[in-house]
């Protein structure tokens, strides 16, 4: 499928009504990407709503005692840095204030940002900027909060790709493209920061390969681009990976607040990127792009049955504090997300792995580390425990054993649970394993009783 000859014809800052319905087609075939940028950053703050970054600049010079009277106006984050810099500041020292900026304040997404996280049939985000707000607005939106996005961020000296082919991510992502908050000069907020991250990941050795190929071959939205005029022009260049006069299938859009006045620009696009559309303002095009999204959707929600299976929420990518650790082989995964359910319906906090990065130390110590934190540890036993004499889930019980040499006898931390009719005498699992209660859910389905229970135990009544 191509973008319409309707969507080539029209005129720049606007999208008609085929357009739109070709957009939405291709964002529920998940041949969309949208790159965020920053003027989609507008927060809440004690002086009303603010671009996060302008906000930021305030801040930041404030904490580096920039003098603001030898900063154009209005400023911006890069002429802070610089002045600092000028002045004789340390560099690194602006990004520690920054991180301890963002960290202080109690920011929430912005409505724009929540609405754009809500388009559910985008699973790959690209961010062009530092902050947590984008994959906080997507565990807002899908995942009731839970920290269930992957989050990935570029850095010159640390090219991070995407894990898989897009088809294949199994949870929402975001990709920070331009270096994500830390301590380290690891993100852009200068324009020679830019500079270095431009011209890197133009490098054939360090670009992240698998993300520049799903660029490349699908239609991106750049929605609150700070772009100037040739940086949009070169960034656009670079995701495409070939001249844009030349023929291709796939196309931009180009929403924000600046680059539908730059005649230059937009001339420059009308001639030789004839698939590059622009649209007047960012939060109005992500308001309009979500209620069209949503008139889509509601023929056929009304059309659905009346009730249906919830969808299973996939596991935070970190383990919460005191969660119960289910231990379990990859067969059953459909039966533990069911656990899962039905466990925290009752307020009982889990957390598995579901990546199974296999190998690895840095894998290993981290299941290490959650058994060793976990409230409790729940191994599901079933036929395909029994038939893996050798698996990763049985070094996982063995962790679990060793923590329990630590407890007072009696102490209750392993808790088994079968899945299935594998008798508890005869099953191959750990002696100790043996003494212990085991408890039935069948296909993973969670009594009311046992939940209870461990709800009691969580909250301190004990069993």
């Amino acid at each position: 499928m191509t973008m319409s000859s309707a969507l080539q014809r029209l005129p720049a800052t606007t999208l008609d009504d085929d357009a739109w319905d070709d957009l939405l087609s291709f964002i529920e075939e998940r041949k969309v990407i949208p790159i965020v940028g920053p003027e989609l950053l507008q927060v809440a703050t004690d002086q009303g709503p603010r671009l996060l970054y302008d906000w930021l600049a305030e801040k930041l010079a404030s904490r580096l005692g920039v003098d603001l009277s030898q900063l154009p106006t209005p400023y911006t984050l890069n002429d802070v840095v610089c002045w600092f810099l000028a002045a004789r500041g340390r560099r690194e020292e602006a990004y520690v204030r920054l991180r301890s900026i963002l960290k202080d304040a109690p920011l929430e997404p912005p409505p724009a940002l929540r609405r754009l996280a809500a388009i559910t049939d985008f699973d790959l985000y690209v961010s062009t900027t530092f902050d947590s707000l984008l994959e906080t607005a997507i565990n807002l939106e899908r995942h009731q909060g839970a920290a269930s996005t992957d989050v990935l961020a570029y850095a010159p000296n640390r090219v991070a790709d995407l894990p898989s082919e897009r088809d294949r991510l199994q949870r929402p992502l975001v990709y920070h493209l331009f270096g994500r908050l830390s301590a380290s000069p690891t993100y852009v907020i200068s324009d020679e920061d830019l500079l270095e991250f431009i011209c890197a990941l133009q490098s054939e050795h360090l670009a992240p390969e698998k993300l520049f190929h799903e660029l490349e071959h699908s239609h991106l939205l750049f929605i609150g681009s700070n772009f100037t005029n040739w940086l949009a022009r070169l960034f656009l260049r670079m995701a495409k990976r070939q001249r844009l006069s030349d023929p291709r299938d796939v196309g931009e859009v180009l929403a924000d607040n600046h680059s539908g006045s730059d005649d230059r620009l937009v001339s420059f696009l009308q001639q030789v990127s004839v698939r590059t559309r622009i649209y007047v303002g960012a939060e109005r095009f992500v308001e309009e792009l979500h209620e069209r999204w949503q008139a889509r959707r509601k023929p056929a929600a009304a059309a659905a049955p009346a009730a249906g299976p919830a969808r299973l929420l996939p596991p935070a990518r970190e383990m919460p504090d005191q969660a119960v650790f289910i231990s379990y082989a990859r067969e059953d995964l459909a039966a533990v997300q069911r656990i899962k359910a039905g466990l925290e319906a009752a307020g009982v906090t889990t957390w598995f792995d579901m990546d199974r990065l296999e190998a690895g130390d840095d894998y290993d110590r981290k299941i290490r580390q959650n058994i060793g934190r976990c409230s409790y540890f729940v191994p599901v036993i079933s036929a395909s425990t029994e038939r893996r004499h050798e698996a990763y889930f049985r070094r996982e019980w063995n962790y679990a054993l060793d923590r329990t040499r630590n407890m007072a006898d009696g102490a209750i931390f392993i808790l088994p649970v079968v899945i299935d009719d594998t008798p508890a005498a005869t099953a191959l699992v750990p002696d100790k394993f043996k003494s212990l209660h085991f408890t039935p859910l069948p296909g993973g389905e969670v009594p009311a009783e046992f939940a209870a229970r461990l709800a009691g135990m969580l909250r301190g009544r004990g069993p």
